[in-house]
């Protein structure tokens, strides 16, 4: 098919995830064709350097052959195996005892799903049988925190905090809550002592006025992604680990996102080791290379599953759980992160990517830049010193997004003038060169836009 066709197709049959359907009917689709490395092709040859790893996802980069004659061996030789009714394959049983290994202590045991957002949807399943299970099923209420992106499931979307993902579809649910999310630069905290101390007395308050027999669990974020990559201080995971173990309520690290050496270790939670009774992984875990994602377990939270009925079954499963392709993928994927030295590379590399981000403090558009390992953002503001953001009249991350392609530079520009990053962790330093170089010059055309500087607050006549 021509460009013109496939566009013309897309625009009558294709549903897109998270846009407006009439502003995609009247933009178009932007038809990707090819990509290398670090770099992007798009269907009218244009060479773009991806500098957010497609969604969060491809942490090995595009086009590693290794991983596409794993998953040609695994079809050729099995190409689907159900995990029903006893059957197995034997990718997936080694995937789920390589996870167990290299997760923390706590999670020993694995479902596999096929995404993040389903892996969110079983974490809850899974609690729920696990409160009703023991003889506790009054515990049914779910603590979030705000800005908190765990998927768009039918379920997981409540826990999500984030408009978008709730109007016109009836949730939060009445059993989901939020809590206020660890955002340090738009709050006034003396310290980090202080964010810590103020998050654990929110959830603290939020289980005593729910009733802690009636609170099952509280899911985060270790660095919140859709929600503007929200870097929390360190310590404020453990604390909030060591809060839900107080308030006898399940804690469960979404880390769909920082996984598998985003912030730097394999899982966040290494960082402050952190054992949580459930995790939820995905993204990373095949690298975007095939659906797949994962719930990690604690044995006490199995065993009290296990235990709830000596004859029934478990009713929750998927067809494309534990897949053998996906599963072959996912431990080429693992091989490159350890023996590939891709883990090292990103861990490498991340002060530089640091260095970069907060070198654009200086600019006129940037009032805040937040980063761990390869996971960063910058937060554009019209005032700096009052930390006011641009009115969406203005529709700055369009501008942003539209700047950012014509200097061939694909990032996340979200909807309320954040940016974000997660460049790929086989990026060399050549490419972060060409990151920053090209992010300077996106922010510049932007910032000469005349209804941009015309937003800027001014001071002596120019552009603060």
């Amino acid at each position: 098919m021509s460009i013109q066709s496939l566009i013309e197709a897309d625009r009558k049959h294709l549903i897109h995830p998270v846009i407006n359907y009439r502003a995609h009917e009247a933009r178009g689709v932007t038809v990707l064709e090819s990509a290398t490395g670090a770099f992007l092709r798009d269907a009218s040859g244009n060479e773009l350097l991806d500098a957010f790893s497609g969604l969060w996802c491809v942490n090995v980069g595009y086009g590693q052959a290794s991983i596409v004659k794993a998953a040609a061996e695994q079809m050729a030789r099995l190409p689907y195996a159900t995990s029903y009714f006893h059957f197995g394959n034997a990718p997936a049983i080694e995937l789920a005892e390589q996870l167990v290994a290299r997760s923390p202590a706590s999670l020993q045991h694995v479902y596999f799903t096929l995404g993040g957002s389903d892996a969110v949807d079983s974490a809850l399943r899974f609690i729920t049988h696990y409160f009703n299970a023991t003889g506790r099923p009054a515990k049914k209420h779910i603590i979030a925190l705000e800005r908190g992106y765990h998927g768009s499931s039918a379920v997981g979307s409540g826990l999500t905090a984030l408009p978008v993902f709730h109007r016109n579809f009836d949730v939060p649910l009445p059993n989901q809550h939020h809590v206020p999310s660890p955002y340090a630069y738009r709050n006034t905290f003396a310290d980090d002592a202080a964010l810590i101390a103020v998050s654990v007395s929110a959830l603290e308050a939020k289980v005593a006025a729910l009733g802690a027999e009636n609170v099952a669990a509280f899911f985060c974020e270790p660095v919140q992604g859709s929600g503007g990559v929200i870097v929390p201080p360190p310590g404020w995971l453990k604390a909030m680990r060591e809060a839900c173990r107080k308030l006898d309520i399940l804690f469960v690290a979404d880390e769909v996102i920082t996984g598998f050496g985003r912030t730097g270790p394999l899982f966040a939670c290494e960082g402050e080791d952190v054992q949580p009774d459930l995790m939820t992984v995905a993204k990373g875990l095949t690298a975007g290379y095939a659906p797949m994602g994962a719930v990690l377990m604690s044995d006490a939270v199995y065993q009290g599953i296990a235990d709830g009925d000596p004859v029934a079954s478990v009713g929750h499963g998927h067809t494309y759980s534990a897949h053998p392709v996906s599963a072959a993928i996912g431990l080429e994927v693992m091989r490159l992160y350890h023996e590939g030295g891709l883990l090292a590379n990103g861990v490498a590399h991340a002060p530089r990517f640091a260095r970069g981000l907060d070198a654009l403090l200086a600019h006129p558009l940037v009032g805040d830049s937040r980063h761990r390992g390869l996971l960063g953002a910058l937060e554009l503001v019209a005032d700096k010193d009052s930390k006011r953001g641009f009115d969406a009249s203005l529709k700055l991350p369009d501008r942003i997004a539209a700047a950012a392609y014509k200097n061939r530079l694909v990032f996340r520009a979200f909807g309320d003038n954040i940016l974000g990053f997660a460049p790929a962790l086989s990026y060399t330093a050549a490419e972060f060169d060409l990151l920053f170089e090209r992010l300077a010059k996106t922010l510049d055309d932007v910032l000469a836009e005349p209804q941009v500087r015309a937003a800027l607050r001014v001071k002596g006549g120019v552009a603060a």
